[in-house]
C-alpha cells in the first residue's frame, strides 16, 4: 500500500470511529485529562493541513483561527487538575466537520506529489496513532453515547498454564536504521545492548491471575507499591483494575463497546497501570521487564541474530496475534502460538502494549523529528514508562520492532497488558 493509499484508508477509519458516537458525545470527556471527541475531529485534519497543506505545499489558508485551535494538544500530567483542557467556547461540529471535509478536499489532489513523501508517511502514522487514543476514550464514555460497529466477532478459548521461559544472556538489538524510510525520531538510531539472563512468563499476566492479587488485599498492602504508586491509589480510590466493574454482586469487565461478565474476560490480558502491574509483580517476586530485556526475549534469537518480528521476519498476519482491528476487544492470551519468539515467548506482539520498567528516554546520538520536533522531546520528562509490543487497536503499519509507545505510570486507560520477569 502506498502513503497515498493508507492515508485514504485511515481518513475512511477515522469516519467509522467517530459514526460510533452519539452526536451529543462530541463534546464529552470521558477521560477528564483528554480533551472532548470534538477537539480530535479536528485535529486530525489540522494536523494534515498544517503538515502537508500549509507547511509542505504552502497553501493558502481557509480557516485559520481553526488550524491553530485544533494544531496540537498535549494532554496534562496525570496528577494536574482536572479541569484542565476545558475550553470556553467550542466550534459548532458541523462547522468542525466542513473544516475537515475542505482539508481532504484540498489535500487528495496533492497526495502523489514527490515534494510531500518525507512527510506524508508522518501523517498517515499520526493519524492511525489517534485511533486507538481515541478508542481509549470510547471504552470509558457511557454505553447510550456509542454504538459498535457491525459484525463484531469474540475469539474464544483459555489461557495456557502460567509457566516461566528462561532467555540466555545475549545481546539485543535496539533502535533502527536509518534507511530512508520514515522512522519517529525516537525510534532511532540502531544500537545494540547486552542483557544477563533472566526468566520471564510465557504469556501475560490474565485477568484471572490478576484476581489473585485482588482477593489476597493486593490493593490495601503497602509494601507491594512504590512511594509514588502509594500515593496515587490513595488519591485515586481504586481497589480492582479501571476495566473492571460490580454491579450487583456481579464482576463484570469492560469492553469497548459494553461490558462482559468476569467469567467471559478471565483469560484475557489483565490491563492496569504501570504502577499497579508493577505492585502485582513484586506480590509474585519478580519485577516488569527493561526494555531491553522485552527486545531481547521478542526479537533475540540463540543463534545472536535479530528478527524483525518475534516469529520472524514475514509480514505481520493475523495468525501471529491480535492487532490491526481484527477485532475490538482482546483475545485470551495464548491464542496466536504462531506469534511465538525463538525462545517461545507468546503474544509479545498485540493483545495489548506491554509495560516495561524502562522511563521514556532519548538513545545515544538522538535527533528530533525535524518538522515535529516536540513529538518526542516533550515527553522525555522522566514522568512517562516505554511500552513495547502491539494492542489489538494498533495498525499494522506500526508493528515494526523499533516503535515504541509510552504513557504516565498512573494513566488506567491504555490497553497496554505485562508480565513479569525473574533472575536467571
Amino acid at each position: 500500500m502506498t502513503d497515498r493509499e493508507a492515508l485514504l484508508a485511515a481518513w475512511r477509519r477515522s469516519d467509522e470511529l467517530f459514526a460510533t458516537l452519539a452526536p451529543e458525545a462530541l463534546l464529552a470527556r470521558p477521560i477528564p485529562l483528554r480533551q472532548p471527541f470534538l477537539f480530535y475531529l479536528g485535529h486530525l485534519p489540522a494536523f494534515a493541513w498544517n503538515q502537508l497543506g500549509r507547511g509542505e505545499l504552502g497553501l493558502p489558508a481557509f480557516r485559520p483561527e481553526l488550524d491553530v485551535l485544533f494544531e496540537r494538544g498535549i494532554d496534562p500530567p496525570d496528577d494536574a487538575n482536572e479541569a484542565a483542557g476545558e475550553s470556553a467556547a467550542w466550534p459548532a461540529p458541523a462547522a468542525v466537520l466542513e473544516y475537515g471535509e475542505r482539508v481532504r478536499e484540498a489535500l487528495r489532489p496533492t497526495l502523489g506529489e514527490p515534494r510531500i513523501g518525507d512527510v506524508l508517511p508522518m501523517v498517515v502514522e499520526h493519524e492511525l496513532m489517534h485511533h486507538e487514543t481515541l478508542l481509549y476514550m470510547v471504552q470509558q464514555l457511557a454505553a447510550p453515547l456509542k454504538s459498535p460497529p457491525a459484525g463484531l466477532a469474540r475469539l474464544s478459548g483459555s489461557a495456557p498454564a502460567p509457566e516461566r521461559i528462561a532467555v540466555p544472556a545475549g545481546r539485543a538489538v535496539l533502535g533502527a536504521v536509518r534507511d530512508g524510510r520514515f522512522r519517529w525520531d525516537n525510534e532511532h538510531p540502531v544500537h545494540a545492548v547486552d542483557a544477563p539472563a533472566f526468566a520471564i512468563d510465557r504469556t501475560p499476566v490474565t485477568n484471572r491471575d490478576f484476581l489473585g492479587f485482588v482477593e489476597a488485599g493486593g490493593y490495601r498492602e503497602r509494601r507491594f507499591w512504590s512511594d509514588d504508586g502509594w500515593r496515587w491509589r490513595e488519591r485515586s480510590g481504586l481497589d480492582q483494575p479501571l476495566f473492571w466493574r460490580l454491579a450487583h454482586g456481579e464482576l463484570r469487565v469492560a469492553t469497548t463497546f459494553g461490558e462482559v461478565p468476569f467469567e467471559v474476560a478471565a483469560d484475557w490480558p489483565a490491563c492496569t497501570s504501570h504502577c499497579t502491574a508493577s505492585a502485582y509483580a513484586r506480590w509474585r517476586g519478580g519485577r516488569l521487564p527493561s526494555e531491553t530485556e522485552f527486545h531481547r526475549a521478542a526479537f533475540g534469537s540463540p543463534d545472536g541474530s535479530p528478527r524483525e518480528h518475534p516469529w520472524g521476519d514475514a509480514a505481520p498476519a493475523s495468525a501471529h496475534g491480535n492487532f490491526g482491528f481484527l477485532r475490538f476487544e482482546p483475545t485470551p492470551v495464548g491464542s496466536h502460538p504462531a506469534g511465538a519468539s525463538a525462545f517461545g515467548v507468546h503474544e509479545l506482539v498485540g493483545n495489548g502494549w506491554e509495560w516495561t520498567a524502562t522511563p521514556f528516554r532519548p538513545f545515544p546520538g538522538f535527533e528530533p523529528q525535524p518538522r515535529y520536533p516536540g513529538y518526542s522531546t516533550d515527553f522525555f520528562d522522566e514522568r512517562h514508562l516505554v511500552l513495547l509490543g502491539a494492542s489489538w487497536a494498533t495498525d499494522v503499519r506500526l508493528v515494526r520492532r523499533s516503535f515504541r509507545n509510552w504513557f504516565q505510570p498512573h494513566y488506567p486507560y491504555v490497553f497496554a497488558k505485562f508480565r513479569c520477569v525473574w533472575p536467571a
